[in-house]
């Protein structure tokens, strides 16, 4: 795994960390329940052979160990703020005979240097599963994603949406139980996400998965001329 320290000091990191000390040992098994729609996202990368791929917010490589069995001959990376959950990930990646093809880094995903950390600038497929909840700075983290998307690449996003089509005693339920991880679902996501495209002359799609319990959707750079 590679690593680096830069973004260890910062107070979202540390909270991270305490948030994931021992929550990182039963993620997995517990979020299959609620991060509704990871498995599609992953399915939609599409990445194609020789490719290179991106998740911002990684975790313990879950998305990126699917990914990798479903794209056999792309590239691999991932970064996360958190070192408790990269530890876990590593491990993970590891597990599963992935250390050549999975590459890790801890790094703030509002502020990254991918060349420092991977030796690449720009990525074909970038992704971020249920990460922009919980990052305080999330459209920062939104553009710095797209800084990093190649021409004729694109951006898959999908997180919690605002569960407006679901009972009013389900939702509230579910935003008491994620504000115990200091997750908070962004209303303005969809409305970001097509500004972002607009400003940078991409396309974009975004639709509810679920009546509303999650967004999903891509933003896809130009070929280069």
């Amino acid at each position: 795994m590679s690593s680096t320290a830069s973004s260890g000091s910062t107070p979202s990191a540390g909270l991270m960390d305490r948030i994931y000390r021992h929550q990182r040992h039963i993620y997995d098994v517990t979020r299959k329940y609620y991060l509704l729609g990871r498995d599609e996202l992953v399915a939609s990368l599409d990445a194609p052979a020789g490719s290179s791929v991106l998740e911002i917010g990684c975790g313990t490589g879950r998305n990126l160990i699917l990914a990798a069995q479903r794209y056999k001959r792309a590239a691999f990376f991932g970064l996360d703020i958190s070192a408790e959950m990269l530890a876990t990930g590593a491990a993970n990646v590891g597990r599963a005979g992935f250390d050549g093809r999975i590459k890790l880094a801890r790094a703030d995903a509002t502020a990254f240097d991918a060349g420092e950390l991977f030796g690449r600038a720009k990525f074909d497929r970038v992704f971020i599963s249920y990460s922009l909840s919980m990052i305080p700075e999330w459209r920062a983290a939104l553009s710095q994603a797209l800084d990093h998307v190649a021409p004729g690449g694109r951006l898959a996003i999908v997180d919690f949406g605002q569960q407006e089509n679901l009972p009013g005693w389900f939702r509230s339920l579910l935003l008491a139980w994620l504000r115990q991880f200091h997750v908070t679902p962004r209303a303005e996501l969809s409305r970001a996400i097509a500004s972002e495209a607009m400003q940078r002359g991409f396309t974009w799609r975004v639709r509810p998965l679920y009546r509303g319990y999650a967004w999903i959707g891509t933003i896809e750079a130009p070929v280069a001329n």
